[in-house]
């Protein structure tokens, strides 16, 4: 059994969600594997305070008496019992105003060059050069290195990605998506008929609020036409999250993903007799909810670990 230890930049909300008892961190039968465990060993923030109160009310009874809270971040990095680090979304205040995300970098340094694996939240860098940069260093580093898109690595991820390459529905030439999360545009991108090719134009629209004129609604296009083929996505802030998070039209049926669009609990495929029909002949959902004893966020965890097992081997 093989035990990754983590240390946690920041403790804020996100990083909460990450590590908080809900999520089955040492309950390894309640996932699919069976050869990997978590265990949180540091949490670092720049108020030790913070990161002890943190650990009390968050990481699990089986790691608490070793995790140890931490007064800057340099010190969780280089903490010899710490083998990857998870840096959350978090806000530092300079000069009164709120600057989330764009220190993501800078923790990602300090963490490859302390010698640390990396699990990065969304986004991971704020700019193309910056995150080309954290690549370059994790390779040069051999550290793994992962954008924490958790969404991905849930089962019915998977299960939709079976469905659509089964080639039952035939090929995919819609996609709807909306809510501002995690979009599921690896169903176009995927595609082996795509070759990782970019799509081939983007184009969009966006509704500014009055008062910051921050986007408050956005709605773009990206069209794959080596596929004939669309992606049609939207996000807000200012209206509720549809019931129905993505819908995939193919030219012989439909896949309905219930929301919310990052955490899913189930979906429906509705075949039709013929290509281009909308008789529908068969339809079946599938349900997800026992997939998420906790949070659902220890799956990419998972997929972290058997990573940096493949980096140490």
């Amino acid at each position: 059994m093989f035990t990754l230890r983590w240390g946690i930049l920041g403790a804020g909300h996100i990083s909460s969600c990450f590590v908080k008892a809900s999520d089955p961190w040492v309950a390894i039968g309640r996932r699919d594997v069976h050869d990997v465990q978590h265990k949180v060993t540091a949490v670092g923030s720049r108020d030790i305070n913070k990161a002890q109160k943190f650990v009390n009310e968050f990481v699990t009874s089986e790691a608490k008496g070793e995790a140890k809270a931490y007064g800057s971040y340099k010190e969780v990095v280089k903490a010899k019992d710490v083998d990857a680090v998870y840096i959350g979304k978090w806000a530092q205040l300079i000069q009164a105003t709120r600057t989330p995300h764009t220190h993501h970098y800078d923790c990602a340094v300090l963490a490859f060059k302390g010698g640390k694996h990396v699990l990065l939240e969304k986004p991971a860098t704020v700019n193309a050069a910056e995150l080309r940069s954290l690549m370059a260093l994790a390779k040069e580093k051999n550290l793994f290195f992962m954008e924490a898109m958790w969404t991905r690595f849930l089962p019915i991820t998977k299960a939709i990605k079976e469905v659509i390459t089964s080639g039952e529905l035939g090929e995919l030439k819609v996609l709807h998506a909306d809510l501002s999360g995690d979009f599921d545009l690896e169903t176009l991108y995927e595609d082996p008929r795509n070759g990782t090719a970019r799509p081939s134009a983007v184009s969009g629209s966006m509704v500014k609020t009055k008062s910051t004129g921050v986007d408050s609604s956005t709605a773009f296009v990206l069209d794959f036409q080596h596929l004939e083929a669309q992606a049609i996505l939207s996000c807000s802030i200012t209206i509720p999250q549809p019931a129905q998070g993505v819908m995939m039209r193919f030219r012989k049926g439909t896949i309905l993903t219930a929301g919310p669009i990052f955490r899913p609990t189930g979906f429906t495929v509705q075949v039709t007799d013929k290509p281009g029909s909308n008789t529908i002949v068969t339809e079946h959902r599938r349900d997800f909810t026992a997939s998420f004893a906790g949070g659902g966020w220890h799956f990419q965890a998972d997929e972290g670990e058997l990573h940096t097992l493949q980096v140490h081997n």
